[in-house]
Order: C-alpha cells, then structure tokens, then sequence
C-alpha cells in the first residue's frame, strides 16, 4: 500500500539512512536481488535495530545484543548479495568468510580471531579512503608545487643590500615577474597534461633492511607488532633517487602528501569504533562445520571450530594490531544450504547466537528471468554494455530471454542445482562466439531471440554428459 510513496520519496534524491525505514531498505535490496522477502525483511528489522541502538542511553545501548541471522537455502538463491548489499546500504565495514576455512585450535589452519583482524582491516582502509578523499584537492595543490619546484627550481632569495641600485631592483622585479610567468605557463602545461612525456628525478625511500621471516606457533597472524612499521626505524629509512614520468611523479606526490594529511591514528580510532558499532560478518557453508563428530578423518575438529567462533560471536575482546577490539554488537550473519546437516546439528550454544531463521526460497523459471532483466546489475546489462565497448549492438528480445531462463532452470533441474548462478554459465556459453569475434563486428547488431538460443545451446542441454562439463 505504501510501494508508490516510497519509490517517490528514494529516487526524489539523497536519504538519510539514520531515517530509512525497514520498508525501504526492502526497496533498497530490491533493486539488486530478485524475490527473497523472508531474508530481505530479517535484514531490514536488524539494520533498523542498530540505527534504534544508537538512540538509546549508553547503558541501555550496552544491553542490547545484535539479533544474528541464519538463512538456510541452496547456492545461488542470493544470500551472500543480500548480506553484501546491507553493509553497502549501511556504509559498514563486511567481511564474507567461509566456515570450512577454519580450523580449531592446535590444527594447522586459519584461527577464527582472524576474521576479526581482517574486518578492522577493511575498516581502517576505508576510513582511509574517506579521509584522503578530504584532503585530496589540498594533497593535489601541494603535490602540483613541488613537481613545478622540480621542473623549475625557485629563484633563490637575496638579501637587499644598502647599496643597491635603482636598476639593480627593477632587474630583480624583472627576473621575478618573468619567473612567475613561466611558472604559471609550466602549471598550465601539467595540467593540461602537456608534460607528460618529460621526466623527472625524486627522491623514493629505499628498501634496504635485512629480509626476514618470524614464525609463532599460531602463525604470523596472531601477532600484535606489525614487522613492517618499526624495520625502517631500527634500520633507518634510505633514500634513493628514481627516475619518473611527470604523471607518474604527480601521483606519487599526490599520494606522499595525502599521507602527510591523514592522521592514520585518528583512523584507526574511527575504524575500531566504526567495526565495534556497525560491523556485519557474513559466515557462509556453516553447515560444513554442523553434524556430529565422527571420531576420525578431516570432519574431527568440526565441533571445534563452532566452539571457537562461539566466543566471537557472543562477545569477546581481540587484540588486533591497531588495539583491542570488543565483538558485542558486531552483526554475524550465517548462511547454509543444510542438505546433509541441520540447523540443529550446530552446537546449542551456537544455535542460541542466531535467534533470527529464514529459509531462502528455492528460485523458479519466472524467478530467472526477473533476474536476468529487473536488477541494476543484471546480466543482460552486464553483456550489453561489455560488448557496447567493442561497438556491438546485442538486443534481448523477450523470448530470448525466456528462452535463457528455461534452459537455466532445466539444467538445474536435470544436473545440480546452482541456483542463479546458473545464468552465468548459460551465457556465457551463449555468447562465446559472439565474444570471441566482437571486434571484427563493430557497428553490428546481434539479436538474441529463443531462436538463436536453441541454435546455440539446445544440443548442449539434450547432451547430459556434455552439459556436465560446459553448463
């Protein structure tokens, strides 16, 4: 009842996320993932809950743990976009691991503290780009100035004597005036990109400490001290002289500046809160970790690894290299297809950390051809604008793409079903050729109508055992 409002309201301009509602982070989502309601409103009610959070008192606001999430369905039905989609939406930093990656503790393998470690990772990088993006025209000015300082060394300064001359100061103005011209003119130049072909000399730092490798027993991961950041103070910081294009030079002083600019601790303070606050975690293939020991083989530390994300999940504190960080109100979403396990397989505890379930729904033929027409990114786009670039023309006609989204579906049903990411490999094989020769067909119209499909792909299908391997 309130669809057409909405959709006025979001394309009008900019929204303040703070003030979305959970009807239109749904619209939001919408835009990229075909159906999934159930998912998209779990969604949406956990993001809400978090911009609610933030109102609270800072005691209430403690007490209040994220409600964690659980999809249950088959590959390719979109529960990885949805998560993705979120923390995009939501300007969170989003890490997408898989469960079978860990090991427990004491096995070779990854820890689960890690995933930690790489979200703040993420976090601190994009606080960095947010921050340089700021100071990006005062870092390019600066940058622009020591570039022409190098083409056109400034005029040393001398000092006015008692004695000097009347024509002896107008020589001096003189000079000066012509400096400043041909200093402007050289501005000019740059930045119409007139001097790219010359090059010029810099200073780069060298990298001449000793090269060596530290092993712990949890590996290089666990520890705190990042190598990298005290070597050049024990060994000291070497400068070379490198030889460079002027464009290479603008960018590479561009970039030493926006350093200069960027308080990188006053980042890393924003980034540790940014993950503390508003940090989404999306565990994919959980149920490769669920089901009851066996006693032997590999599937021996699969309750292990529940037990040691279980700390994560409910809250602890890890130590990262930028400080310590607290897990509380990190948003954990988990996602698995539970074809041989079930969601009550997973350890009590565990279960209890993702109170929210939501089985995915199964996608059928009319769900493909949505997908290949309805999102922003969909395919058909995709392919278009890709061979747009060579000059060709590609047009969907209607039963063409019917056409695409039956064979997907009938391969699904007849080999394994891969959910949307079937359409991936029906298109490609589709349009193989087409790709192939795209140069030689510049200002060529291609129509792709159920035709031209069943010419391409028809004998593929019937073909079991090929459709294995291409499809």
């Amino acid at each position: 009842m309130a669809t057409h409002p909405l959709k006025t309201q979001l394309e009008e301009g900019p929204f303040n996320l703070d003030e979305m509602t959970p009807g239109q982070i749904v619209y939001e989502l919408d835009k990229y993932v075909v159906g999934q309601r159930k998912a998209k409103r779990a969604v949406a009610v956990a993001l809400r809950n978090r911009m609610r959070r933030q109102k609270l008192s800072a005691e209430m606001a403690e007490e209040i743990q994220p409600k964690n999430i659980l999809m249950i369905g088959s590959t390719g039905v979109g529960k990885t976009e949805i998560a993705r989609r979120l923390a995009r939406l939501a300007n969170s930093p989003f890490l997408k691991v898989e469960a079978s990656k860990f090991t427990e503790v004491g096995y070779v393998g990854r820890d689960v503290e890690s995933i930690i470690r790489d979200l703040v990772d993420i976090a601190v990088e994009m606080i960095r780009q947010k921050r340089a993006a700021e100071v990006e025209e005062k870092a390019q000015r600066t940058a622009e100035k020591r570039l022409l300082d190098l083409l056109l060394p400034p005029l040393k300064k001398t000092k006015a004597k008692a004695s000097q001359t009347e024509l002896d100061k107008q020589l001096s103005s003189e000079r000066l005036q012509k400096f400043n011209q041909t200093r402007e003119k050289l501005r000019r130049q740059l930045r119409e990109g007139k001097l790219n072909h010359r090059s010029v000399e810099l200073e780069v730092p060298g990298r001449s400490f000793p090269s060596f490798e530290i092993i712990t027993s949890q590996g290089i991961e666990e520890m705190d001290v990042n190598i990298k950041d005290f070597l050049p103070g024990i060994f000291g910081t070497r400068k070379r002289k490198h030889k460079m294009s002027v464009e290479e030079a603008l960018d590479y002083l561009s970039v030493e500046e926006e350093s200069k600019l960027i308080d990188m601790e006053q980042v890393t303070r924003e980034a540790l809160e940014r993950v503390e606050e508003s940090g989404i975690v999306f565990i994919d293939e959980i149920d490769k970790i669920a089901g009851r020991e066996t006693g032997q083989g590999p599937e021996i530390s699969r309750e292990g690894v529940q037990r040691d994300i279980l700390p994560i999940v409910e809250g602890t504190t890890v130590s990262t290299r930028y400080g310590m960080l607290r897990t509380d109100h990190i948003l954990f979403v988990a996602a698995g297809a539970f074809h041989v396990s079930k969601p009550s397989d997973l350890i009590p505890e565990l279960q209890g950390r993702f109170p929210v379930r939501v089985e995915m729904d199964s996608l059928t033929e009319n769900d493909f051809v949505r997908i290949l027409r309805e999102p922003k990114n969909a395919l058909v786009k995709q392919y278009r604008d890709l061979l747009a670039t060579e000059g060709v023309r590609l047009k969907f006609t209607k039963d063409g793409i019917g056409e695409i989204a039956h064979l997907a579906n009938l391969v699904n049903e007849n080999t394994e079903n891969i959910g949307a990411r079937r359409l991936h490999t029906i298109m490609e094989a589709l349009l193989e050729e087409i790709s192939f020769e795209a140069p030689n067909l510049s200002r060529t119209q291609v129509i792709i109508d159920g035709k031209y499909v069943r010419d391409q792909l028809a004998e593929i299908v019937k073909n079991q055992d090929l459709s294995r391997y291409i499809l």
